[in-house]
């Protein structure tokens, strides 16, 4: 297949939960869950370009990743990612979701896609913390546009191994493409 000339389009929205174990900084995921509604994601690149200046000149230069700064919009928040990430607490005699200003969000994994003239490309973040969303609306008019729901989140290199991102590419095997929203991929490990 061959590769996309251009990038449209934003669809299919997931997340896991991360857990990092405290002994060995290993981290593993839940189960995806679908985030709906997706409407504008942006990444902005975090690091700074290191320079050494020497001999009345620059001598050395070397790019540092950080990860990427985030914003996601979606239609709403699920009242399931309110209680898994953002630790809101469900009052079962009412059905009341309750924030709490201890609430200790949850790091996440964020999958999403973006289309091609060809084929999407499935991308995936492996460590992110997510802010509590922005919430608003406005009173309804003749045309009906729904209000969204926008969280920043920063994705930043998971400790075991540095890891920030990875996206699927036309040479992409079907079976690692068509499973990218069951379980969070993983490199098979370097030889």
């Amino acid at each position: 297949m061959a590769e996309n000339k251009v990038t449209f389009g934003l669809k299919n929205a997931h997340y896991a939960v991360v857990s990092v174990d405290d002994e060995t900084g290993d981290v593993t995921y839940g189960t995806p869950s679908k985030l709906p509604g997706s409407v504008e994601l942006s990444l902005e690149a975090r690091g700074d370009m290191g320079e050494f200046f020497a001999d009345n000149k620059l001598f050395y230069s070397e790019a540092n990743n950080q990860g990427y700064n985030g914003t996601l919009t979606i239609a709403r928040l699920t009242d399931k990612f309110r209680q898994e990430v953002l630790d809101e607490t469900l009052d079962e005699s009412d059905s009341v979701l309750i924030e709490k200003q201890d609430a200790k969000p949850k790091h996440i994994a964020l999958m999403f896609e973006f289309d091609g003239d060809q084929k999407g490309t499935r991308h995936l973040l492996y460590y992110c913390s997510v802010t509590r969303p922005n919430m608003g609306s406005s009173t309804k008019t003749d045309s009906v546009e729904p209000a969204t729901t926008e969280f920043t989140f920063l994705a930043k290199p998971r400790t075991s191994d540095s890891y920030v991102k990875v996206s699927t590419t036309a040479g992409t095997p079907e079976a690692v493409y068509n499973d990218w929203y069951t379980n969070v991929y993983e490199p098979a490990p370097a030889a």
